[in-house]
């Protein structure tokens, strides 16, 4: 065989790639041992070969290789869960999924998912119902990226809803994260903690700004640009509000009227004598 025909029978042999992905299970045990020791998987994983084990097994039923599995799978409140961006992949790439599509309008996120061979489903997730399950103004993401939250909350609830084969039964990590563990405070408890988290992190609004700024936060919510707790959700991005300071956000004092119907609240008068203008920071 001359070099020409050797060169040409070596090009057309298949290319073997380099693979790490575990054939049996001692391989496994030992890969794991690896990747525990390893700067390359996330802290969940650090140091415990056995939860890369059975994140690999978990990543295996869905589809994803080993590292993929390692890199998207979440340990939150003792629960397996998928990030979202690895979730849209997955059901993107199955042919079941015909199209998803995604939008916000500011306050509500939307999103339409079609299974093939069957009609459209939507989902919505808006502040109000961020409101409702305790999440607005809550410290963390959903204060810090409102506009990513919702959109993982609609993706959640219409890819879970629609594909659930796909995904065998993973929920999805950004809504995990959302539910508080057993044992934990809720409701109003709920809302304090998250406000004494707020206060070891963010300076007090000094009495003179509050004053100054109280009637037009009033005047913002009377006009209905915003609620009182989207309001104290945005300012308290920058600074934090005492317990008497938020009350009389939530609770502003009725207006008092003589005779002629005049109102007598400083505060109110305040109020009305203002224009629109956007929130002081």
């Amino acid at each position: 065989m001359n070099a020409v025909a050797q060169q040409t029978a070596l090009s057309t042999q298949p290319r073997q790639q380099f693979d790490l992905s575990p054939q049996t299970f001692d391989q496994a045990l030992q890969f794991c041992d690896y990747l525990a020791d390893s700067d390359f998987v996330p802290k969940d994983f650090k140091g415990k070969p056995g939860n890369c084990l059975i994140a690999i097994q978990w990543g295996a039923e869905l589809g994803l290789k080993p590292l993929q599995a390692l890199q998207n799978l979440a340990i939150i409140n003792g629960r397996p869960a998928l990030w979202g961006d690895a979730v849209i992949a997955l059901v993107r790439s199955s042919p079941l999924c015909e199209y998803i599509t995604e939008a916000d309008d500011g306050s509500t996120a939307v999103c339409r998912v079609k299974r093939r061979g069957e009609s459209e489903e939507v989902r919505t997730f808006s502040m109000e119902d961020a409101k409702v399950a305790g999440l607005l103004g809550k410290t963390g993401p959903w204060t810090q990226y409102p506009k990513r939250m919702r959109q993982m909350r609609a993706r959640a609830f219409a890819l879970r809803d629609v594909f659930p084969d796909v995904l065998r039964g993973m929920p999805i990590a950004e809504e995990v994260m959302d539910i508080p563990q057993a044992g934990s405070a809720s409701g109003e408890q709920q809302r304090v903690a998250i406000e004494g988290q707020a206060d070891k992190q963010l300076p007090l609004y000094s009495e003179a700004d509050f004053a100054a700024n109280l009637p037009k936060w009033l005047d913002i919510i009377a006009s209905g640009r915003k609620s009182a707790e989207d309001l104290i959700a945005t300012l308290q991005t920058k600074a934090r509000f005492t317990a008497d300071q938020l009350k009389k956000i939530r609770n502003p004092p009725k207006d008092d009227t003589d005779g002629e119907g005049h109102p007598q609240s400083d505060v109110a008068a305040a109020a009305d004598g203002l224009t629109q203008t956007a929130v002081e920071y």
